[in-house]
């Protein structure tokens, strides 16, 4: 099976995510309970929630309003994925990867 675009997307998050040693949860929605983004997840005591999205693709009202109810708590939301640079990067990756590299300097 061939991966769809926000698949490949997923993939590149995961992965580092995976080398900074985050925790990080992918829950699959199935109409219950409390609408969420894609990723949820801890690094370094903090909270983060990350929306990813195929290229040309935007959060949905909904989303936003999930993400502004995380950051209220106080938590951070990346979203990443609407737009790929001349060299194939994901918008959001270069903001993710600095908040995990800000307690490592």
């Amino acid at each position: 099976m061939a991966a769809t675009p926000e698949n490949k997307v997923k993939k590149q998050v995961k992965s580092l995510l995976d080398l900074h040693n985050a925790y990080h949860h992918w829950p699959v929605q199935a109409g219950y309970g409390t609408a969420c983004l894609d990723c949820h997840g801890c690094h370094q005591s903090e909270y983060f929630a990350i929306e990813t999205k195929a290229p040309g693709k935007h959060p949905t009202p909904r989303q936003e309003i999930v993400m502004r109810d995380i950051q209220r708590a106080g938590g951070v939301v990346f979203v990443i994925g609407e737009r790929v640079d001349g060299k194939g990067n994901y918008s959001g990756m270069t903001e993710l990867s600095a908040w995990l590299n800000r307690k490592s300097k």
